[in-house]
């Protein structure tokens, strides 16, 4: 539960801020930049613990799994990278977008990632076996939730 206090500023990237998420426990932040870096927060703390480097341009999106032990990021270098929080490492990259990777998220189980980009794609990938699993093709779709068990008309905004 957020605690009203004093206000805290972070400072840590050189680009503007695409996206932040909080740990499902709420004790870390993740944010993902225009400097093409993810930089990981420790809330309780107030301070930056570290960054996470292997993208090669703007990255849109980075989330934590639902047990808080992997990162995912999307990317304008039409990337998905999965990282192990704890060794800081890129476990796993998702070559198969044609266009921008700009948004992703973790399936509730944490077993499976689903991305959206701008070539009007949705992949969905297994990531114990980094086989993708669906491909969903479309006019401008928005990825808004990962449900499970949901049709292809819940994966789309309008």
């Amino acid at each position: 539960m957020c605690r009203k206090a004093e206000s805290t500023s972070f400072h840590a990237h050189t680009g503007t801020v695409r996206s932040v998420n909080f740990s499902a426990d709420g004790q870390w932040l993740v944010t993902a930049s225009d400097d093409k870096t993810v930089k990981v927060w420790t809330v309780h703390r107030q301070k930056f613990l570290f960054s996470l480097i292997q993208h090669i341009n703007w990255v849109r999106c980075a989330k934590f799994s639902p047990d808080g032990r992997l990162i995912v990021s999307s990317s304008d270098d039409k990337t998905v990278k999965l990282w192990d929080k704890n060794s800081r490492e890129c476990v796993h990259s998702f070559y198969e977008h044609g266009g921008y990777a700009n948004h992703v998220e973790f399936h509730p189980s944490g077993t499976c990632i689903a991305a959206a980009s701008t070539d009007n794609s949705v992949k969905v990938w297994d990531i114990r076996t980094h086989r993708m699993l669906q491909h969903y093709q479309g006019e401008g779709p928005r990825l808004k939730r990962f449900a499970p068990n949901v049709n292809i008309s819940g994966l789309w905004g309008d």
